[in-house]
């Protein structure tokens, strides 16, 4: 996916969580926009424990993100 595209998702105002859906069918959920950060190559997310807590990093290719898809939530405040 074009590292433009996931930087819009995660700059948007308000932000709208979603969910980034890779080639291999791993989903991540991007509740908050600081949660991942994006650079032309590469997508880096916050994984929580079950508190809520950042505590590991899921570094993935751009080249294999395939969807950027809503969660049922509220925008992140």
């Amino acid at each position: 996916m074009p590292f433009e595209t996931i930087r819009t998702r995660l700059t948007a105002r308000p932000f709208m969580p979603f969910c980034v859906v890779t080639s291999s069918g791993d989903r991540y959920a991007i509740r908050h926009p600081e949660m991942a950060v994006a650079t032309k190559a590469e997508l880096a997310i916050a994984l929580p424990d079950a508190d809520g807590t950042p505590s590991r990093l899921q570094i993935l290719s751009t080249l294999h993100v395939t969807a950027l898809e809503p969660l049922d939530t509220a925008p992140a405040a």
